[in-house]
This record gives structure tokens, sequence and C-alpha cells, in this order.
């Protein structure tokens, strides 16, 4: 796959998701909540295709650049404690180990570009190239990325652009030379970091009024979509370990209810833009969440270790 397109697909799917994302649920509240939220996209650049497109994306597993960019609109200050050490690195040499950790320092190293952490950006760039090599991935994250990482590090878009190519090429390489049960190893690693560093981030002391909170509770409905991807990949031990850990995460989300409305579009002529609504309910108590969040520590302890 071309390089370069591969990274503008992601910018497009990134875009799509955190648009709709940002419509879903709010939480600790009966009440339906709808928002606005308008796209700029030129009306002649196949709008409505892509609109159709919108529902597919909003299913789809959040990749780790989205996770954090999702993180970063709720208003999450930057922590680095909440991200993996780069010290750990060394000690994974499984390929469970190395695929769940490529997609956790994938992550970090999404949230490190996000907040421009300029050193962290190639500390956790070179981690997750240490678990590529260790996988056996010689193209996903070369010296040649190392490189253009190091002479951008002040373009934030040009290194997002590198995180987003950095992802999709390790998990396609892997599609493509047979080893699927890696690659959705390497996704699950790196949707938990990402529901990790939520749930660490949320505010127990303002709730119901959280929009992390929030983003946390729109990880239901992606959760079927890892089950399934996991399970395409079962007899395999390391998937078998995966989908106990993930159907402890799925009993304590089964304990929350999201009603949500189909997304709607308008089309608002007088800036040429496209609005994206829907309604959602959903009833996660404070009581349930601190449930959630230990359950997510737990698992995501036994990845780092």
């Amino acid at each position: 796959m071309n390089k370069k397109h591969a990274g503008t697909r992601v910018c497009l799917l990134v875009t799509f998701f955190a648009a709709i994302a940002f419509t879903g649920c709010r939480s600790g509240s009966n009440k339906a909540s709808q928002e606005e939220l308008k796209v700029n996209i030129p009306e002649n650049t196949g709008i409505y295709d892509d609109i159709k497109q919108a529902e597919k994306i909003f299913n789809a597993l959040p990749s780790p650049i989205e996770s954090a960019m999702l993180l970063k609109a709720a208003g999450a200050e930057f922590d680095a404690s909440l991200l993996n050490p780069v010290d750990n690195a060394g000690r994974y040499v499984s390929n469970k180990s190395m695929a769940l950790n490529l997609g956790i320092y994938t992550c970090d190293l999404s949230v490190a570009s996000l907040y421009e952490q300029t050193q962290l950006i190639i500390n956790y760039m070179n981690s997750a190239k240490k678990m590529a090599d260790g996988l056996g991935i010689l193209d996903a994250i070369d010296q040649s990325t190392i490189n253009r990482l190091e002479e951008n590090i002040n373009n934030n878009e040009v290194i997002m652009e590198i995180v987003s190519e950095t992802f999709l090429n390790s998990n396609s390489y892997l599609e493509d030379n047979g080893q699927p049960a890696i690659a959705a190893m390497t996704l699950v690693g790196g949707w938990l970091e990402g529901l990790y560093i939520s749930t660490r981030l949320v505010d127990m002391n303002n709730f119901n009024g959280d929009k992390i909170a929030s983003r946390i509770i729109d990880q239901k409905l992606s959760l079927d979509i890892l089950i399934n991807l996991l399970g395409s990949n079962q007899g395999d031990p390391a998937i078998d370990e995966l989908i106990a850990q993930v159907n402890k995460l799925k009993a304590v989300f089964d304990k929350v209810t999201i009603t949500a409305s189909p997304v709607s579009t308008e089309l608002d002529n007088a800036s040429n833009s496209t609005i994206l609504k829907s309604e959602a309910k959903t009833d996660m108590t404070p009581e349930v969440f601190k449930e959630l969040a230990s359950t997510v520590n737990e698992i995501r302890n036994s990845f780092i270790k």
C-alpha cells in the first residue's frame, strides 16, 4: 500500500469517527442529549458517498490515534505517568507481549504526538519499532521512518501522518503475511490502552458532567467488534486468553444500557458543511464505572508486566 495514500485514508477515518463520536452518549444521565457538529466538506467531493460510510466507520474498532484524539477533544490534560514506560520494552519477548505492546506503544505515541511531547514522540516511536522488529514486521517501522520523524519533530501534521502510517502499515503487513492473530492482538493492545488512559482521567467529583466518561461509555459500542475480531482467531492459546479477559470487561459493560438513535445528516448550505446529529441515553453509575476502571486496570497490568 502506498504510504501517502495510507496516511490520508487513516486521517479521513479519524475525522469521520471523531465527528460521529462527538454526537454520542453523555454519562450518568437518563436524559437524551443532542449535539451538532459541523464538518467542512465541499459539496462536490462525493459527500453523500462519504456519509454513507460514516456508520461503518463509527462501528469500526477505534485505532490508537482515534482514542488519543477523543481524549484531547474531551479536554484531558497530558500525564506522562499514565503511559507504559519505554524502559519496559525489553521485557516483551513473546509474540503475544510484543503484539499487545506494539498497540500500546502506538497509542502512547499517539497521545504524545497530539500533545506535542517532542522527546516522548521519539522515545515511543523507537519502542514501537522494537516491538515491530521483534515481530518481523520489516517495513512497518524502518529507520527511514525514525529519521523522517526526527526531521519533522516540530511539524505536528507530519508527525500525525507518520503515526497513522505506522499503525496501518503494521496491521496491513501482519494481515497480508498470514498473521491475523498477531494483528488482532495489536489492535486489542491499542484499544485497551486508550480505554485505560481514559478511565484514569475521569473526574469522579463531576462524574455526570465529565466528557471523558462519556467517551468511555462509547467504547461499549466497540466491544462486540473486539470480541468478533478475537473470535475469528479462536483456538490460538494467546487469543483464547485474551477472549477470557475481554469477556470480563464485557460483563461490566453489560451493566450499562445505551439507547442511541441513528446518525442523521443535514446539509448546511450557508456554510457548505454537513451536520451530524444523534440522540443517546445511558445509565452508567459511578459504582459501575469504578468496577469498569478496576477491570481495565487489571487487564492492562497483565499486558505490560
